[in-house]
């Protein structure tokens, strides 16, 4: 449990009685690769922190094509933000990608911390303004960055993620077919 709670210190400090009335409102559970654990049209009700394993979370559009919102590897918080923040029914789907080990805080039990320790607020809204920005930035890269581009910065921003995920959901996470990501590769390799 030590990772979360080193997480949560990176932005703000909690005594050992504030440690583990956190530990005590969160639930650990390993879970096996395909595994989905939120559905698109349902009520978000959790935030998963990973303590090891590779989650996604993505969308499928009408057409049933994946399109790849976000990935997770340890040490890294995700959920249909949304859903969550808003209680309604998300668009997202998180699927465990590898065996994990995750970290549950229902929405629930996150109020409730907030009454009892109000500095996880802090924690909390530092982690939403994170995310916007994240966002922001992504959204922007694909409004004006090329596809060699919003892959290169892909390979810089996630270096651990190249060899594991597929091509195909690499592709899907910067906007392009498999097939011309396929082709765009090989001809950066010529390059």
């Amino acid at each position: 449990m030590s990772l979360i709670l080193d997480n949560i210190a990176k932005h703000i400090s909690l005594t050992s009685e504030e440690e583990k009335l956190f530990l005590s409102k969160t639930e650990t559970r390993k879970v096996k690769a395909k595994t989905i654990l939120q559905n698109a049209g349902k009520i978000c009700k959790d935030g998963y922190f990973v303590n090891s394993g590779l989650l996604r979370s993505f969308n499928i559009n009408d057409n049933i094509v994946e399109h790849v919102m976000s990935f997770a590897c340890e040490g890294w918080w995700i959920s249909d933000m949304y859903s969550l923040l808003s209680q309604k029914p998300g668009n997202l789907f998180i699927e465990v990608l590898e065996d994990a080990e995750i970290v549950i805080l229902s929405k629930e039990n996150q109020e409730q911390l907030y009454l009892e320790i109000p500095k996880l607020e802090r924690f909390f809204r530092i982690l939403t303004e994170n995310s916007l920005v994240a966002n922001q930035e992504r959204l922007m890269d694909n409004l004006s960055l090329t596809a060699e581009e919003r892959y290169e910065k892909f390979c810089k921003k996630y270096p651990t993620l190249i060899q594991k995920l597929p091509q195909k959901q690499i592709a899907s996470y910067i906007g392009v077919t498999p097939e011309f990501f396929s082709k765009m590769k090989a001809r950066m390799l010529k390059k």
